[in-house]
């Protein structure tokens, strides 16, 4: 079985369970998964911003939080990679990290977050090692997800 298969078998309820969690940090840590990902080899380049804005508008899952709000928070997390790498880096991380004490709010941003990677059909190697990182850092085992 494919690992997006997984993924969707896994969290086929996604959009409810986000619903249940809507709150400022989970906006956050869902947004810095999505620019963490779209980061993973060190640019984000025009087309790939345009990727992850519109599968964010388009996602019935993510349709929950203001768009403003998610556009503002992205853009912080741009602005944060744009000036440092590592200050950007830690600062999505630790806005996912705030999510550790609660597993089932970080499963769904982690799962956003792959959702995110494998919107071209290629979820790769360096994403995938970003989103082990990202496991990591909420405590969560990266073999739920298939990595």
């Amino acid at each position: 079985m494919g690992f997006l298969n997984i993924f969707k078998d896994k969290f086929s309820d996604l959009s409810t369970k986000i619903k249940q969690y809507k709150s400022k940090e989970m906006l956050e840590a869902v947004v810095a998964g999505c620019a963490l990902v779209a980061y993973a080899d060190g640019v984000v380049d025009q087309s790939e911003k345009a990727k992850m804005m519109g599968f964010i508008q388009n996602s019935p899952e993510l349709s929950v939080f203001s768009m403003s709000d998610v556009v503002k928070s992205f853009d912080n997390f741009m602005t944060g990679f744009g000036f440092d790498l590592t200050i950007g880096k830690a600062q999505a991380l630790n806005a996912m990290g705030k999510l550790k004490s609660k597993p089932e709010e970080a499963r769904i941003a982690v799962a956003v977050a792959i959702s995110v990677g494998g919107a071209d059909g290629n979820f790769d190697d360096s994403e995938k090692a970003v989103v082990r990182e990202i496991c990591a850092v909420v405590g969560i085992a990266p073999e739920e997800f298939g990595l």
